[in-house]
Parts: structure tokens; C-alpha cells; sequence
């Protein structure tokens, strides 16, 4: 049985000791306005063809960037029509490891793939790091569900129009291996990060004890 959920695998590979803070208060509930952004995904057509859909639409670039990167990826992806209307939404998986939502399954030439929603602000190339291993741990479920490999994920930024395609390869299947082995051994307090980045948006920054450092304290 599934030890571990796909977020409890992305919070350990961003920062063990937030793992553990998450672990001890519960899982948050979903803010209504990542809600909101996460139907954007489901909404992709409906904004490539309704100005005032997308005006109302909860995005952060200004709404010609979003329809211009929509349009980019509908151009450039196979893929896009099963991706805009995916043949199963929010899906539970659970794999050998890990278990967790994935928030569609889109039937691909290679097969059914899944595809994770990001209400947050994509990296200028591929993934962010923590989200890789996340998409890695909804493909591995897949595919101990389904007794086949999957090979290939999707990753969606529907508040920056930013669709991407994500491979399964070693590299990231490491970081899930990794990433695996860290929430195994949680299970009191881990050192403090010294990434004083990782710790400014986090909501258990305050109990934590990290002090973030001031620019002026930096110079």
C-alpha cells in the first residue's frame, strides 16, 4: 500500500523540515483561489475564444500574453485537444509508493498520461524541481495501476498560459527516489534549511526558527 501522498513527495524534496511541520498539523485545505486557477485548466478553448472570459479570469500576466502562450502551446502540442478535454479529471491513483490526485488523464499516442495543475508562477524552462517529483510520483502510480510504463507527464500553469511536457526520465525518477527516502525518515524535527529563499513564502516560517536574512543584513 502507498506510504506516501504525491504532495507529502514534492514537500519533501522543497524541504524535509517542512514535511515534518505539515505532517504533525494536517494536510491545508485548498484555498478557493487556487481553485480557481486550477479550472482555468479545463477552460483553455473557452479563453482562446472569449475576450471577456478571459478578462474576468484569474491570470497573471495580462490577458494577451495568457491567449498568446495558449495558442503557442495548441500550435505546438500533439497532444493539445485530448490535454483541453482529457478523458478522466481528478483522478485518485494509487501506486506501489505514493498515492494522490492527478488532476487529468489525457489519452496520448503513447497512451494515458497524467497531468498536474500548478496555480503558482512556472520556471522560465521545464519544472520546478519539487513539482518534478511530484509529476513523477503521479506517473509511477499510473503506471502501477494500469500495469504499463508511462513515460511522459504534463505540467500546467493555466494562470501564465504555460502548458509544458515533462519526460520520466532517470534524472527525475532519481529525485523521486530521493525524495522517497527523505519522507521515510521524517519523523522528528530536520535541520533547519540554510535557503533562507525557501523559507519566505512558507506558512510555518514563523515556528520554524529560520530567520531570513535582510538585504541590508546581506551587505
Amino acid at each position: 500500500m502507498a506510504d506516501h501522498t504525491f504532495r507529502e513527495l514534492e514537500t519533501a524534496a522543497y524541504c524535509p523540515r517542512k514535511l515534518y511541520y505539515r505532517r504533525r498539523d494536517g494536510p491545508p485545505d485548498v484555498p478557493e483561489e487556487i481553485e480557481r486557477i486550477r479550472r482555468l485548466a479545463r477552460e483553455y478553448e473557452r479563453l482562446l475564444a472569449d475576450d471577456a472570459a478571459l478578462l474576468a479570469a484569474p491570470v497573471e500576466p495580462d490577458p494577451g500574453t495568457v491567449r498568446a502562450r495558449l495558442r503557442a502551446a495548441r500550435d505546438r502540442l500533439d497532444d493539445w485537444d485530448a490535454l483541453a478535454a482529457p478523458a478522466e479529471t481528478d483522478v485518485y491513483l494509487a501506486g506501489k509508493d505514493a498515492r494522490g490526485v492527478a488532476h487529468k488523464l489525457v489519452r496520448t499516442d503513447a497512451g494515458t498520461v497524467p497531468s498536474l495543475v500548478f496555480a503558482g508562477r512556472p520556471p522560465d524552462e521545464g519544472v520546478w524541481a519539487p513539482q518534478s517529483v511530484r509529476l513523477v510520483a503521479a506517473a509511477k502510480a499510473l503506471s502501477w495501476e494500469r500495469e504499463r510504463a508511462v513515460e511522459r507527464a504534463f505540467a500546467e500553469y493555466p494562470a501564465h498560459g504555460v502548458v509544458r511536457g515533462v519526460d520520466i526520465g532517470p534524472r527525475r525518477t532519481g529525485r523521486y527516489r530521493r525524495a522517497l527516502r527523505v519522507a521515510e525518515s521524517v519523523d522528528a524535527p530536520p535541520a533547519r534549511t540554510e535557503n533562507d529563499a525557501k523559507c519566505r513564502p512558507c506558512d510555518y516560517r514563523e515556528q520554524c526558527g529560520v530567520t531570513t536574512r535582510s538585504l541590508r543584513s546581506l551587505l
